[in-house]
């Protein structure tokens, strides 16, 4: 069997078996978010407009943009776990990455106007106007749903591996999070404080850029073929290294396409052997490195040279 064989096989089966699973529970987990941002971004908005509170508008919105990543979410995972063809012979992973991007994108946007218009309030408290006790009892359901999605969420995630997910999950505790400032913001707004609430909206606002920069910059260097970490590098340096035949190794290269890693690495042999020799040396350590789930394709370049 030659290598090439070898490794197209190892790649179809593995994007058959454990990305048919990973598309499918994301999918199942994406649209229970969607179905639950749908209702709660309307029952925010809606009583935030007639209640008086700018807080809890901020809220509705947040889990409006969650809406909408959501969607984001359902397309990358779709394209995402498309069969490697001609133009993509390393799949369509990326997707993921792109998606993850676009996400941290909205997140800053989003924050961006919350914390304008949270200013625009403040300048001129006299205007603010006094909120409605109902405000309140919908932040505080808000943050009970929220914190509940958001440990479906981390659990399907961190089930699947999927940073995507993940970023997708913690989206979710951010707005658990949203809604508690939002509560407090209202109580202090309730006893006569009113300018709390747009203070409340403010951190929200502020709450979301952070996250949202974390995203960003994360997906960004995903994308920019950022390389695996020094205790992923040193474990497969370690593993190329005990194999019999391997003397040493170098230019052991590492870039991430979704949430797995593609491996380049040069491996030194005896220069006496045979073609035939180095190529089983060759064949044998991607085996090994296959071991783990991570790692998705590993091209070996066989260098000899002559031992005194």
């Amino acid at each position: 069997m030659t290598q090439t064989k070898q490794r197209e096989e190892k790649y179809t089966r593995f994007v058959s078996n454990e990305q048919l699973i990973k598309f499918n529970t994301a999918q199942k987990s994406t649209i229970i978010s969607i179905f639950i941002n749908f209702f709660q971004s309307l029952c925010q908005i809606i009583i935030g407009v007639l209640a008086h509170s700018q807080g809890l508008i901020a809220d509705g919105l947040h889990s409006l943009s969650d809406l909408l990543t959501d969607f984001v979410v359902l397309i990358a995972n779709k394209h995402s776990h498309k069969q490697p063809d001609a133009d993509h012979p390393y799949g369509h992973l990326r997707y993921e990455n792109g998606a993850s991007l676009v996400l941290g994108t909205i997140l800053l946007v989003v924050g961006g106007s919350m914390v304008w218009n949270a200013f625009e309030k403040m300048l001129n408290p006299a205007k603010i106007p006094d909120v409605h006790i109902i405000a309140l009892v919908v932040a505080l359901l808000s943050l009970l749903v929220k914190e509940g999605l958001f440990r479906y969420m981390l659990d399907v995630a961190n089930t699947v591996n999927s940073s995507m997910l993940v970023a997708n999950a913690w989206h979710a505790r951010l707005d658990a999070a949203s809604s508690l400032v939002v509560a407090v913001g209202i109580i202090g707004s309730l006893y006569g404080v009113r300018i709390l609430d747009s203070i409340a909206a403010l951190v929200v606002g502020v709450l979301v850029i952070k996250i949202g920069y974390k995203f960003t910059y994360k997906s960004f260097n995903d994308l920019m073929d950022k390389g695996a970490d020094e205790h992923i590098l040193a474990d497969i340096r370690k593993q190329l290294l005990s194999m019999d035949g391997v003397i040493d190794i170098h230019d052991l290269k590492t870039r991430k396409s979704s949430d797995y890693l593609l491996v380049d690495v040069h491996l030194e042999v005896n220069g006496l052997l045979t073609v035939e020799q180095g190529h089983q040396i060759a064949v044998l350590a991607r085996k090994k490195l296959f071991d783990n789930p991570l790692i998705l394709n590993v091209m070996i370049h066989i260098d000899p040279v002559i031992i005194q």
